[in-house]
């Protein structure tokens, strides 16, 4: 499984144990197609998420602009979450490819207004908290 199809593998099953409160283990082995195995990265990607998730929450809030985390969408906030920690928490991307990543996953589930929704919440997040250098 390539990293793109990990991204997207970790959102579905981060949207699932937000959207019907499911175990980290079930929502995995939900999103996954029949003979397919979770990758490590995805694996990664959605434990770090789960365990830094009130943090991750909290970088992004401020930068909403008229809503607040609860009332955005739970795709949206599944990404914000996922890209926010692979910007913060994983060193061996570059943080250009997870932000740009990102933004493309949002325009798959919801659309290029999806995608410029992402881009100014975390290009602010980003600028009030920059993360290190990778």
């Amino acid at each position: 499984m390539n990293r793109r199809l990990s991204r997207l593998r970790a959102v579905q099953a981060l949207y699932q144990m937000d959207v019907i409160d499911t175990s980290m283990e079930k929502a995995i082995e939900s999103v996954l197609d029949e003979g397919e195995e979770a990758s490590s990265f995805m694996s990664d990607l959605v434990s770090g998420t789960v365990t830094h998730q009130e943090e991750l929450d909290r970088l992004y809030a401020d930068h909403l602009q008229g809503w607040t985390v609860d009332r955005i969408g739970n795709v949206d906030r599944a990404i914000l979450r996922m890209a926010l920690y692979e910007l913060y928490y994983v060193d061996d991307i570059p943080k250009n490819v997870s932000f740009n990543e990102a933004i493309e996953l949002a325009k798959a589930f919801g659309g290029e207004d999806a995608g410029r929704f992402i881009n100014g919440v975390l290009s602010k997040t980003m600028e009030a908290y920059k993360p290190k250098d990778k």
